[in-house]
């Protein structure tokens, strides 16, 4: 059962299976893509933001911590392991 990154729960693990680059501007896409976050990839939320929106949403991404806007989520389709 796929679902979008941004819906995912905080401490599992989902391998990406799709992201919808179009939802994204370009060198945010660009940002991403260079980060590793593509197709394939195994992901896990560690913790949320505490304010309004619960933004940025730290993942784990192999050994790299990075931010992400819950838009960016959004955009990335996931399915647990």
């Amino acid at each position: 059962m796929a679902m979008t990154l941004d819906g995912f729960d905080s401490g599992k693990s989902a391998r990406i299976v799709a992201v919808e680059w179009s939802a994204l501007a370009a060198d945010e896409g660009k940002r991403l893509r260079a980060l590793g976050i593509d197709q394939g990839e195994t992901i896990s939320i560690l913790h949320r933001g505490i304010f309004g929106g619960r933004d940025p949403i730290a993942v784990q991404l192999g050994q790299m911590t990075i931010a992400l806007r819950r838009t960016h989520a959004r955009a990335i389709e996931v399915e647990p392991l």
